[in-house]
Protein backbone atom coordinates (compact mmCIF):
# COMPACT_ATOMS: atom_id res chain seq x y z
CA UNK A 1 0.00 0.00 0.00
CA UNK A 2 1.36 3.37 -1.02
CA UNK A 3 0.60 6.29 1.27
CA UNK A 4 1.02 9.86 0.12
CA UNK A 5 2.01 11.97 3.10
CA UNK A 6 4.33 14.98 2.92
CA UNK A 7 7.57 14.94 4.88
CA UNK A 8 6.70 16.42 8.27
CA UNK A 9 7.59 15.87 11.90
CA UNK A 10 4.01 15.37 13.03
CA UNK A 11 0.81 14.35 11.28
CA UNK A 12 -2.72 14.99 12.52
CA UNK A 13 -5.11 12.08 12.96
CA UNK A 14 -7.27 13.39 10.11
CA UNK A 15 -4.33 13.35 7.70
CA UNK A 16 -3.38 9.84 8.76
CA UNK A 17 -6.93 8.51 8.47
CA UNK A 18 -7.33 10.07 5.03
CA UNK A 19 -4.00 8.61 3.84
CA UNK A 20 -4.99 5.11 4.99
CA UNK A 21 -8.59 5.59 3.78
CA UNK A 22 -10.07 4.60 7.16
CA UNK A 23 -12.06 6.37 9.86
CA UNK A 24 -10.32 8.27 12.64
CA UNK A 25 -12.07 6.03 15.15
CA UNK A 26 -10.17 3.02 13.77
CA UNK A 27 -6.86 4.83 14.25
CA UNK A 28 -7.81 5.70 17.84
CA UNK A 29 -8.88 2.08 18.46
CA UNK A 30 -5.60 0.72 17.10
CA UNK A 31 -3.74 3.20 19.32
CA UNK A 32 -5.42 1.65 22.39
CA UNK A 33 -4.90 -1.93 21.20
CA UNK A 34 -1.26 -1.80 20.02
CA UNK A 35 1.53 -0.71 22.36
CA UNK A 36 3.85 0.32 19.53
CA UNK A 37 1.61 3.28 18.64
CA UNK A 38 2.33 6.22 20.89
CA UNK A 39 1.24 9.49 19.30
CA UNK A 40 2.00 12.73 21.09
CA UNK A 41 -0.98 14.55 22.56
CA UNK A 42 -1.18 18.28 23.10
CA UNK A 43 -3.07 20.09 25.86
CA UNK A 44 -6.39 19.77 24.02
CA UNK A 45 -5.87 16.04 23.50
CA UNK A 46 -5.21 16.20 19.76
CA UNK A 47 -3.05 13.32 18.57
CA UNK A 48 0.08 14.02 16.54
CA UNK A 49 1.71 11.04 14.85
CA UNK A 50 5.45 10.87 14.14
CA UNK A 51 6.92 9.22 11.02
CA UNK A 52 7.79 6.22 13.22
CA UNK A 53 4.13 5.93 14.23
CA UNK A 54 3.15 6.07 10.55
CA UNK A 55 5.57 3.24 9.81
CA UNK A 56 4.03 1.15 12.59
CA UNK A 57 0.52 2.00 11.37
CA UNK A 58 1.46 0.85 7.86
CA UNK A 59 2.61 -2.48 9.28
CA UNK A 60 -0.52 -2.90 11.41
CA UNK A 61 -2.70 -1.98 8.43
CA UNK A 62 -0.84 -4.54 6.33
CA UNK A 63 -1.35 -7.28 8.91
CA UNK A 64 -4.99 -6.57 9.73
CA UNK A 65 -6.51 -5.27 6.51
CA UNK A 66 -4.38 -6.82 3.77
CA UNK A 67 -3.32 -10.16 5.25
CA UNK A 68 -6.49 -10.69 7.30
CA UNK A 69 -4.98 -11.14 10.76
CA UNK A 70 -7.20 -10.75 13.80
CA UNK A 71 -6.17 -8.10 16.31
CA UNK A 72 -4.87 -10.75 18.71
CA UNK A 73 -3.01 -12.46 15.88
CA UNK A 74 -1.45 -9.18 14.79
CA UNK A 75 -0.39 -8.42 18.39
CA UNK A 76 1.32 -11.79 18.80
CA UNK A 77 2.91 -11.48 15.37
CA UNK A 78 4.33 -8.09 16.32
CA UNK A 79 5.72 -9.42 19.60
CA UNK A 80 7.19 -12.70 18.37
CA UNK A 81 8.48 -12.02 14.87
CA UNK A 82 8.84 -8.26 14.82
CA UNK A 83 12.38 -8.01 13.40
CA UNK A 84 11.95 -10.49 10.57
CA UNK A 85 8.43 -9.33 9.71
CA UNK A 86 9.47 -5.67 9.64
CA UNK A 87 12.45 -6.43 7.40
CA UNK A 88 10.22 -8.30 4.94
CA UNK A 89 7.61 -5.54 5.09
CA UNK A 90 10.24 -2.84 4.42
CA UNK A 91 11.57 -4.79 1.43
CA UNK A 92 8.05 -5.17 0.04
CA UNK A 93 7.42 -1.43 0.50
CA UNK A 94 10.64 -0.50 -1.30
CA UNK A 95 9.84 -2.83 -4.19
CA UNK A 96 6.32 -1.38 -4.47
CA UNK A 97 7.78 2.15 -4.55
CA UNK A 98 10.19 1.14 -7.32
CA UNK A 99 7.30 -0.44 -9.23
CA UNK A 100 5.20 2.72 -8.87
CA UNK A 101 8.07 4.86 -10.10
CA UNK A 102 8.61 2.60 -13.11
CA UNK A 103 4.90 2.78 -13.95
CA UNK A 104 5.04 6.59 -13.77
CA UNK A 105 8.08 6.62 -16.07
CA UNK A 106 6.33 4.29 -18.50
CA UNK A 107 3.24 6.50 -18.58
CA UNK A 108 5.40 9.60 -19.06
CA UNK A 109 7.06 8.19 -22.20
Amino acid sequence: MHIDLPEKRYYGIGEVAKAFNVNTSLIRFWEKEFDVLKPKKNAKGNRKFTPEDIKNLKFIYHLVKERGFTLDGAKTHLKEEKKQALNNFEIINKLEDVRNQLIKIKQHL
